[in-house]
């Protein structure tokens, strides 16, 4: 089974496993997949990232993080923005900012991939991949 959008499947994993309240989700690795991951636990709304290799696969383990009582999600949505069919740009100075600045825009730019604040910093723009909040 191949995946058209492995991005898209990476988000819906952990937005699926976070609705069931689960305590990991497991993601194949690429170095894409793991720069979101890594922009994930930087700006906090996961506990931790790490890569398991079993059987030569390499796999990303995401540890979900909620609230004082398991009911308070972190991470209360995920949104694909660039698709495979319609890709999204957005310049230096025209970069998205998610609710007003409380959420993060994860672009892919040719300095790597970085939060809207870091590529606002870096003034590079790049393909908007995801929105999380």
């Amino acid at each position: 089974m191949s995946i058209s959008d492995p991005i898209a499947d990476m988000l819906t994993r952990i937005r699926n496993a976070n609705t069931a309240k689960h305590d990991t989700v497991d993601i194949p690795a690429s170095k894409m997949k793991q720069a979101i991951a890594d922009i994930l636990l930087k700006e906090g709304y996961v506990q931790a990232v790490d890569v398991v290799t079993e059987n030569d696969r390499a796999t990303i383990r995401i540890t979900l993080k909620y609230g004082s009582d398991k009911n308070e999600k972190v991470i209360k949505g995920l949104r694909r923005i660039s698709k495979p069919g319609l890709r999204v740009y957005s310049d230096a100075a025209n970069l998205p900012k998610v609710l007003g600045g409380l959420g993060t825009a994860i672009i892919s730019t040719n300095k790597g991939v970085l939060t809207d604040k870091e590529a606002r910093k870096e003034n590079v723009g790049g393909e908007v991949l995801a929105f999380i909040w």
